[in-house]
């Protein structure tokens, strides 16, 4: 066949189009790679503190005790070697004047190598703070001040009848402490549950926290001193004459209702959740307790996050558009979230994303390379986590390659300015289908964690692109302040590939909404393709009922009834429910996780109402092998619960 010049073009293009178009949306290990860490046989890390030494060693501490220097971190062959051991539950690393120091249970630690061998010679305590023995009394830290001092934190303990209720059994349990380098310690603030991830940002102290009894999910709060933060254990404490937190104990039960029940037996009950109640939320409460600080950003639970770790912040010329903005690490997920921050009438603010899953185990320190790559400590002994390892030291690499993702989300007076990291398609910017929001928050409750409530959908009445394509201002109804806006950008597109973004859902804490122009009508897209509008005689068509014609009455056979048992619905048809309800951030198929693997829950032979009640009502009695409890979930309907029912009870 003899093709002409012209047709051979046409041919040509028609291929390179197809080509383009049919492409895949690049993934994050397209740009974001994550290398493991040589290891030598031996040590179990199971990290608990990371630090980068002036020189570019890595300091590594363990939950195990151990305290370990590997120079040349970032080559194919590092070099380890242990500087410390016998120290207990290690939590946190930092370096200061030649020395390290390290929070164990029960105190803040000096190591000093006085002889310069590469071991540490002396074990000196700086300050220690008592225990009571029971479980959950980790401690955190320290990081450095900038004025050179100290901070850490220590978690409230669980213990008893009501293993369920947080307790500051002895002082400074569930309080920040400021320590001087000569061992005077000075409380800071108060209403900490478990703040796995402190950190100082820009000089000022940040932590993440764990979602828990008091706390509906993870977030980033700014740490002032006399904050209070919202768990109320702590509060016995503030009677002593150094306590910046003057709130009591009294004033916050009279306030707030713990739900201290019994039964008729005489035995406290446990907090459930109650469906339908009248509850208060953190902002509410503010206006009641001053002290209590809210947080800038929250990390919705199950999406971003079940256990919220070490916040870090993006350094100049370091993973390309997103330099300057934080990332956090989740222990439970195995993944890193990315937040972008603003400050609006003088609060801070901002939007979350989903930056990296995929680590090995869960991810509890982060630590920057003098390469510019992020090193990433993981662990997974007792708390349980996403990853194929107990333990580990992974690096994250980025290869100088932008991609297509949401960079920043801004307040706006009427809605949201959505900035990207590369100009959008125009068409597919500029439809209203392209973007949907709601927006939700949690209780302030006893309970352990909250479901998502007041959910409600919000229009969006339009867009305008700027003309660069880098951002599009959205038009959204109904603001809510303090609410989380959920901004999802699934029918966007590059305008190079017409490529979807990699994480087209952002979160928004909306603290306080700005003032300043809104946008009129006249200067936006309201075009929505997903709004056709009918021709008068197509809608009249439509609503004229068909009769169906009658089957001639010797045709007529009467139908036999068929007993058939329903068909199992397979993983495909229910993995969107399970995801949308955050299922798979605990629970995998055939592995053990943060909770027990699909698989054990068939073998529990629970009918489809059951699995029902446990999903709104869980019973972690009932799997006394899980330390991470699993919060309720009232939000997910019966339909949906006996559909993911059907399918786990399929499961050999």
């Amino acid at each position: 066949m003899r093709y002409t010049f012209k047709t051979l073009t046409i041919l040509a293009l028609s291929l390179s189009f197809s080509t383009l178009f049919a492409q895949e949306t690049p993934k994050e290990e397209d740009f974001f790679r994550i290398n493991k860490v040589k290891v030598p046989e031996g040590p179990i890390l199971e990290v608990g503190g990371l630090v980068t030494l002036p020189n570019g060693d890595l300091g590594i501490s363990t939950r195990r005790g151990e305290v370990y220097i590997v120079q040349n971190p970032t080559s194919t062959k590092p070099y380890w070697k242990r500087f410390a051991y016998g120290l207990h539950e290690i939590l946190g690393l930092a370096y200061k004047d030649g020395a390290l120091y390290v929070a164990q249970r029960g105190e803040l630690t000096k190591l000093i190598d006085k002889d310069m061998d590469g071991k540490a010679d002396v074990y000196e305590t700086v300050y220690a703070w008592p225990l009571s023995g029971h479980y959950h009394e980790y401690s955190f830290g320290p990081k450095i001040a900038a004025d050179g001092t100290f901070l850490v934190t220590a978690n409230v303990a669980f213990g008893d009848e009501e293993w369920w209720r947080a307790e500051s059994r002895v002082p400074m349990r569930g309080w920040a402490m400021n320590i001087t380098e000569d061992g005077k310690m000075t409380p800071y603030a108060a209403g900490f549950r478990s703040p796995a991830g402190i950190g100082m940002l820009d000089n000022q102290f940040y932590y993440t926290e764990n979602q828990g009894d008091w706390v509906g999910s993870g977030g980033l709060w700014k740490v002032n001193k006399g904050d209070f933060m919202g768990h109320p254990a702590s509060l016995r404490w503030t009677s002593r004459s150094d306590s910046p937190v003057k709130l009591q104990s009294d004033f916050f039960y009279s306030k707030m209702d713990e739900r201290r029940i019994k039964n008729e037996q005489g035995r406290y009950i446990k907090p459930e959740n109650r469906v339908n109640e009248t509850f208060k939320t953190l902002f509410e409460m503010k206006k009641e307790f001053p002290e209590l600080r809210l947080p800038a950003v929250w990390l919705p639970y199950g999406i971003l996050g079940i256990s919220s770790s070490e916040p870090v912040k993006i350094p100049a010329n370091s993973f390309g558009p997103f330099a300057g903005q934080i990332l956090v690490g989740d222990q439970g997920m195995s993944i890193i979230s990315r937040i972008f921050m603003e400050t609006v009438k003088g609060e801070e603010q901002g939007a979350s994303f989903l930056f990296r899953k995929g680590f090995r185990s869960g991810v509890l320190r982060l630590a920057w390379g003098t390469d510019g790559s992020l090193f990433v400590g993981e662990t997974n002994r007792g708390w349980g986590s996403a990853g194929d390892a107990n333990e580990g030291l992974e690096r994250l690499v980025y290869n100088n390659k932008i991609p297509f993702e949401m960079k920043a989300v801004r307040a706006m007076p009427d809605g949201f300015e959505i900035e990207f990291t590369k100009p959008v398609d125009r068409k597919s910017a500029e439809d209203l289908a392209s973007y949907s929001a709601e927006s939700f928050i949690y209780k302030y409750h006893p309970v352990y964690g909250s479901p998502p409530v007041n959910t409600e959908k919000l229009k969006i009445s339009g867009v305008k692109v700027s003309a660069d394509g880098l951002k599009a201002r959205i038009i959204v109804q109904n603001l809510r302040q303090y609410y989380i806006h959920t901004l999802t950008l699934d029918g966007l597109r590059s305008q190079d590939g017409f490529y979807s973004l990699i994480h087209p859902v952002a979160f928004y804490t909306l603290n306080q909404i700005p003032d300043g122009n809104k946008l009129s009508l006249k200067e936006v897209s309201t075009r929505n393709s997903e709004s056709v509008p009918t021709t008068s005689a197509a809608a009249k068509k439509a609503a004229t009922p068909k009769v169906p014609a009658k089957a001639p009455e010797s045709k007529v056979v009467a139908a036999k009834p068929v007993l058939a048992a329903a068909k199992a619905p397979t993983f495909k048809e229910v993995e969107g429910l399970l995801t949308k309800n955050t299922c798979l951030a605990c629970h995998n198929a055939t592995k053990r996780q943060i909770g027990p693997p699909f698989v054990e829950i068939a073998k529990r032979k629970y009918s489809g109402d059951k699995i029902y009640q446990l999903i709104h009502n869980p019973q972690p009695q009932n799997w006394p092998g899980y330390s991470t409890e699993m919060p309720p979930m009232p939000q997910v309907t019966k339909a949906e619960a006996l559909k993911i029912a059907a399918w786990i009870n399929s499961l050999k």
